[in-house]
């Protein structure tokens, strides 16, 4: 199944990385319609940094047929699903036939479980709202230890580090732009032919195969311009043309 195009982090490398799965004979998945003893791939994005990029993948995948699920944070620095530009884009990922899903950031509550179990409770009914659709199911943004591998829910959902999904079935994720686990064509569950999580992270995915590094800065650069054209668009003294 492996060849350079499927070692290649890029729109075209995710295709590629897709096309090898299914011809080993995995069908797509969502969280809640698998078989842990079957070729079942669960797709799931998490949100981290760029919903714009987060579209692009969700085109490609529309175009080839198959639906995941994608992870939104309501609560960032790096983007905003409230803004005007976000919900759209938001509401685009549904459109394409994607289901939307809590990015929580479990690292905001500590280790307070009942603060934690609120805040997500709160933070799905809230983005319920901004995509007028059901929140079925949660992802945890820098969980603790004693979050993972568990059969708690979080705000009456489950969420992706259930043992049910985590460790129950195989688990692949691309975390810093490389494959921490292993190649998922190399994990011990698609040598089984048995169920997958694979994790991908947009950001890594978009555009041509670049390092993490360089990624990272592009998209610091663009975000940059972007906030230096806000600050234009809402205070006329601000010369966005002047800006280094």
């Amino acid at each position: 199944m492996q060849n350079n195009a499927t070692n290649e982090f890029s729109l075209a490398g995710y295709r590629a990385l897709l096309a090898g799965l299914f011809e080993h004979g995995y069908s797509a998945r969502d969280f809640s319609n698998y078989d842990a003893g079957s070729s079942h791939l669960i797709l799931r994005h998490d949100i981290d940094m760029s919903i714009s990029a987060a579209c692009e993948v969700a085109a490609l995948e529309r175009d080839i047929g198959v639906t995941s699920t994608y992870f939104v944070l309501l609560r960032s620095e790096l983007y905003s699903p409230f803004s005007e530009f976000g919900r759209a884009e938001l509401i685009k990922l549904v459109e394409l036939g994607h289901e939307v899903g809590l990015h929580l950031d479990a690292s905001l509550y500590a280790d307070d479980t009942a603060a934690l179990d609120e805040a997500a409770a709160w933070e799905c009914d809230l983005l319920e709202r901004l995509i007028g659709r059901p929140v079925r199911i949660i992802s945890l943004h820098r969980p603790a230890q004693s979050l993972i591998n568990t059969q708690n829910t979080l705000g009456r959902r489950p969420h992706t580090y259930q043992q049910r999904y985590f460790s129950d079935i195989g688990y692949c994720s691309d975390s810093r732009g490389t494959w921490g686990y292993g190649h998922p064509y190399e994990h011990q569950a698609v040598q089984n032919k048995s169920a997958l999580q694979l994790l991908t992270h947009p950001i890594w995915w978009t555009g041509e195969a670049v390092s993490p590094k360089v990624r990272l800065d592009r998209y610091l650069r663009g975000r940059h311009e972007t906030l230096g054209q806000a600050l234009a668009d809402n205070c006329g003294i601000f010369d966005n043309g002047g800006m280094a």
